[in-house]
């Protein structure tokens, strides 16, 4: 027996192939299944476990007393037998243990082997830090953990390397309790298995849930009120959704995001003492020939290069399990690389790394050292689960002790998925709105599809006095970190506040387009205490209202029958709305007001006669909202988008709308769902 324990041990050492997660599934699954048939005369009682032992020395209890009896101390010490057969004692009580004592541990107990042909749909979310990298694995060989219900069937894998032949001789010393030459004696851990290489099925992106604005009747709700918003990062989503050839959920849709991808020509101020400057127009609406759209833009001060302020961030940087794949941690990586051209040499850069907990990856580097950066951000691998909160708190502690007389920021690039510690969203926006207090902002980088927490993401961006991006191309990465960096990292104005009164004798009825997720109450304009947006330098903001003038046949709701005010007067007057904008200094705690009315003089007759924004703005605006239903635009449909966007290219300097109108062809093809890939 000593000689088969040495033999099994120094084969094991020597000529055994490398494991793999499938090799230690299937090893436990026939361990335990032969356990479990061993046993079961188990129910007769205890006292059968003390039935002798086959006469051919392979039962159960003959192998326990052989293991047990070589472990009998001698008067000299230990029987030699033990320095030969501790190791592999111990892994036979680990096997054999692990399926009674610890049932919890496994997906399912097994009475028969479950079928090994059939492995199930991968977790990309549980993939553990001890699982072998995508990379280093062949693709037939990443297998997926078993699915609690509704497996997946999927092409078997390969067939395990074959045991050596002494290893066969010495596992047949242990009878019935050996495994099947070819496996590996080992313990997997549940989540120890890759997680999936690309973006498996729809449904399981998080994003919150609302409904378009509702029309209202001015003479019963004349003001309207919202944050302005300048995330990019349902288009960006909505993009990389309609380029696999599925159609973005509707959730997902903002259409005020939508239309704030694009930048427009609008007037600037001409100083930092106004950080912006409001324009406001009216048109008639492309899908509704009895309404009008009015536009209300905003164009942000851009400082010369020589006052841009120094920065100080700290890149927050998910490497949990679930950020293996492609579009996730290698795009990441190189996003960042992307924004390091952009910076100054004097600014500094810090890196802290999150998955099972968090810690400092980089200490505050000068961007000048680029090389010691790039060689932190080199190191990065993903793995283990996602203590995002903790990430966050770290990051945020240093950040503040080293702030600097500029900017400083947090950016948190992750899938969205905290499932470590703190992960709700309340508790979390309630931590970033305080540390918002500190000088300290965040903003947030998505990346990846498949488990994408939108929802949580802008909750942190919005509390956070930052904004939202989704990173879903080198491309997208260039874009919000190299040709908008300054808008994305230098704030010129927060808090800023829109409010809109209209003209009762003029307008019968309105609906703000967009923005559901930033309306804010009438009396929230004046509180300086309530939080709204911010504009980055020489950021663009475009807000759409469609509004119904008195008298018009498109009037969706009806007058009441004992209302008690009076006819509006015959003859309209000339203002049509008042438009007032708060906002405050970066530096200042007090808001500022401006006001703008809306005459009759700032209304264009025809569609043609609207500038080429205005009708790019429209067009895009109708897009959005066919993706999200529809519920105002009648007949409306992608191709008359895709026509009214033709003609207001304009110059395009970067093709963003020359991509777009590719990507509304697209939608007019998508699925509903992506089908699961076999």
């Amino acid at each position: 027996m000593t000689d088969d324990f040495k033999r099994l041990k120094e084969t094991l050492r020597r000529d055994l192939p490398p494991p793999d997660a499938y090799a230690r599934r299937a090893a436990l699954t026939a361990a335990m299944a032969r356990f479990e048939e061993n046993n079961a005369s188990a129910s007769q009682g205890i006292a059968a476990e003390a039935r002798p032992s086959s006469s051919d020395g392979t039962g159960p209890s003959s192998i326990w007393s052989r293991i047990m009896n070589a472990m009998k101390p001698t008067r000299s010490g230990w029987t030699p037998a033990l320095a030969g057969g501790a190791s592999l004692a111990v892994l036979m009580i680990a096997v054999v243990s692990t399926s009674v004592m610890r049932p919890d541990l496994f997906e399912r107990r097994v009475s028969v082997p479950p079928p090994l042909e059939k492995p199930a749909r991968v977790d990309a979310d549980e993939a553990a830090g001890t699982a072998a990298k995508p990379e280093a694995l062949p693709e037939e060989n990443r297998v997926a953990r078993a699915a609690k219900s509704d497996p997946v069937t999927q092409p078997a894998p390969p067939s395990p390397a074959p045991m050596p032949s002494a290893a066969q001789d010495a596992m047949r010393s242990f009878g019935r309790f050996a495994l099947q030459p070819g496996t590996v004696l080992g313990y997997a851990a549940p989540d120890a298995e890759a997680p999936a290489p690309t973006y498996r099925d729809q449904g399981r992106d998080r994003f919150e849930a609302f409904d378009a604005n509702p029309v209202k009747v001015v003479a019963e709700a004349p003001v309207s009120t919202f944050s302005i918003d300048v995330d990019t990062a349902s288009y960006a989503f909505m993009r990389a959704r309609l380029n696999q050839g599925v159609l973005p959920p509707a959730d997902s849709v903002r259409v005020e995001e939508f239309i704030n991808y694009f930048p427009y020509d609008y007037a600037a101020p001409d100083s930092a003492d106004t950080p912006f400057k409001a324009n406001v127009s009216i048109m008639p609406t492309p899908w509704n020939d009895a309404t009008k759209l009015m536009r209300i833009g905003i164009k942000g001060y851009m400082p010369p290069a020589s006052e841009t302020a120094r920065a100080n961030l700290v890149f927050l940087i998910d490497t949990s399990g679930s950020m293996q794949a492609p579009d996730k941690l290698p795009l990441l990586r190189n996003a960042f690389r992307l924004l390091l051209t952009s910076l100054h040499p004097d600014d500094t850069v810090a890196i802290v790394t999150y998955a099972g907990s968090a810690g400092t990856a980089l200490e505050p580097t000068k961007v000048s050292e680029q090389a010691k950066i790039l060689a932190a951000l080199d190191k990065l691998s993903a793995g283990g689960s996602t203590a995002g909160a903790e990430g966050i708190r770290q990051a945020y502690a240093l950040a503040e002790a080293h702030k600097v007389d500029g900017t400083n920021r947090v950016i948190l690039a992750t899938d969205g998925d905290f499932n470590v510690g703190i992960a709700d969203t309340e508790t979390l926006k309630d931590f970033v709105a305080r540390k918002r207090e500190t000088g300290v902002s965040l903003s947030v980088l998505g990346f990846g599809a498949g488990n994408y927490n939108d929802a949580l993401m802008q909750a942190l961006a919005q509390n956070g006095n930052g904004n939202a991006a989704y990173i879903d191309t080198l491309t997208e990465a260039r874009k919000v970190l190299v040709d908008d960096v300054a808008a994305t990292l230098q704030i010129i104005a927060k808090a800023v506040k829109i409010q809109v009164e209209f003209n009762p004798a003029a307008i019968a009825e309105y609906r703000l387009i967009g923005y559901e997720t930033r309306v804010l109450e009438r009396e929230d304009f004046n509180n300086d205490k309530v939080d709204a947006g911010e504009i980055g330098a020489g950021h663009t903001v475009t807000a759409l209202y469609e509004i119904t003038p008195i008298g018009s046949k498109g009037r969706l709701i009806d007058d009441l029958r004992y209302e008690s005010s009076g006819k509006p007067p015959a003859e309209p007057a000339n203002e049509i709305a008042f438009v007032k904008i708060r906002y405050k200094q970066p530096d200042s705690d007090k808001s500022t007001l401006i006001t703008i009315p809306v005459t009759r003089a700032d209304e264009v007759a025809s569609i043609e006669a609207a500038d080429a924004d205005a009708r790019f703005a429209a067009a895009v605006a109708g897009f959005g909202q066919v993706l999200k239903g529809g519920r105002y635009t009648g007949a409306w449909s992608i191709d008359d988008a895709i026509a009214l966007a033709e003609g207001a290219r304009g110059a395009d300097r970067f093709g963003y709308r020359n991509e777009f109108l590719n990507l509304a062809r697209l939608a007019k093809s998508a699925q509903a769902m992506a089908p699961l890939r076999e």
